[in-house]
């Protein structure tokens, strides 16, 4: 085995230790959707003092120095086993390679070794309403003035801003041109915190609560709070997409379910729901090899856009299917019927599964963009 294999090896191994010994301590409860609702800051935190978040940054920024592939591995474990990451998770994917990409040494600085220690967290600031997934129809806007910008406006579907200290927020710059939509757009860190952000919960059909839309009412930012250059928004927006919508997350949201299904068909000869097995793992395999390719072309310096979108949209919809397969199998097959574990995370997770499609941009949006890239070759 080669070494980089022997060393992956060792790095999931003690991963699954730690999970293990967290459930069986009450640490945590496995669920569904953990990388969105599991809102544990201790949990992050004991993360980061294991140097299990951001391991492959350099380590002056808090990092091991490790591959992408070493996070990668890390990140699948906790996913497959519904631990609560959903604290310092944005921050993590995507807001910290945005800054190590095109942030002042200052905010890498700044920002990086707090979040690597799961003490910092960062929400998204794209959506907003009435906008969709056109990104470009953006109407957040920040004037510079006096030597400050001063932000208005309003984002929503703002995952975890509730508890996030900072975000970092697209917005328009300069007036829109309809001849070139993307120019003019900029991103900056706001302080949550700040005189002038509100914060109002959305609250979901369960009663759940990590959407929020957030206002900002002529919020004043330091010139140090933006990020790269003015007007260079577009570029780095879709550059963090390829982040946001190509990690194992768009695949295993639902993989506590998976595993304990196949956990409970393993066990007896082959019945109803070996078939619904089948079909959850080839279709898993497939992502998780599409998702790896991705995390190669991110860590050569790519920004795999449309790859990205195509494991967004298939694996979302996987996640949805594993919800139909599973209760299928539960109805046909008595190994699984009688569960009350998989009941449980069933229960659980059905009233969020119309959200799957919806995150991240909606299917539609991203099954547009991949057809025009494929026309345009």
């Amino acid at each position: 085995m080669p070494p980089t294999a022997v060393r992956t090896a060792a790095l999931r191994a003690q991963v699954r230790q730690f999970i293990a010994e967290e459930i069986a301590s009450g640490g945590f409860e496995p669920q569904c959707n953990s990388w969105t609702e599991g809102l544990d800051g201790a949990f992050s935190r004991k993360l980061g003092q294991r140097g299990w978040i951001g391991y492959h940054w350099p380590t002056a920024y808090g990092g091991h120095g490790g591959s992408a592939f070493d996070t990668l591995t890390i990140n699948e474990e906790l996913l497959a086993a519904g631990a609560p990451v959903a604290a310092h998770w944005i921050a993590a994917r995507q807001s910290a390679p945005l800054l190590m990409r095109f942030g002042s040494e200052a905010q890498r600085q700044a920002f990086l070794p707090r979040i690597a220690a799961g003490d910092t967290y960062f929400a998204i600031g794209m959506s907003e309403p009435d906008v969709g997934s056109d990104l470009a129809s953006v109407r957040t806007r920040a004037e510079f003035s006096g030597g400050r910008w001063r932000l208005q406006g309003r984002k929503v579907w703002t995952s975890g801003a509730h508890i996030a200290h900072f975000a970092i927020v697209l917005c328009r710059t300069a007036p829109l041109d309809p001849k070139t939509r993307h120019a003019g757009l900029s991103q900056f860190i706001v302080d949550l915190k700040a005189p002038g952000v509100s914060i109002r919960p959305i609250v979901m059909l369960d009663g759940s609560h990590h959407f929020n839309e957030v206002t900002f009412d002529g919020v004043e930012l330091a010139p140090d709070s933006l990020v790269g250059q003015a007007g260079d928004g577009w570029k780095q927006v879709t550059s963090e997409l390829a982040y946001e919508r190509s990690g194992p997350e768009r695949f295993l949201s639902t993989m506590p379910i998976v595993e304990r299904c196949l956990r409970l068909v393993l066990t007896d000869a082959p019945a109803a729901a070996d078939i619904a097995a089948g079909r959850l793992l080839a279709r898993l395999m497939t992502l998780r090899n599409m998702s790896l390719a991705i995390w190669g072309a991110l860590e050569a310096g790519r920004s795999p856009a449309i790859e990205a979108a195509m494991v967004k949209d298939l694996g979302t919809n996987y996640e949805r299917d594993t919800l139909e397969l599973v209760r299928d199998a539960m109805d046909a097959d008595a190994r699984v019927a009688g569960d009350s574990a998989l009941a449980h995370l069933l229960v659980a997770a059905w009233p969020l599964a119309p959200t799957y499609n919806l995150r991240g941009g909606t299917n539609e949006i991203l099954r547009n963009m991949i057809a025009k890239q494929l026309q345009a070759r």
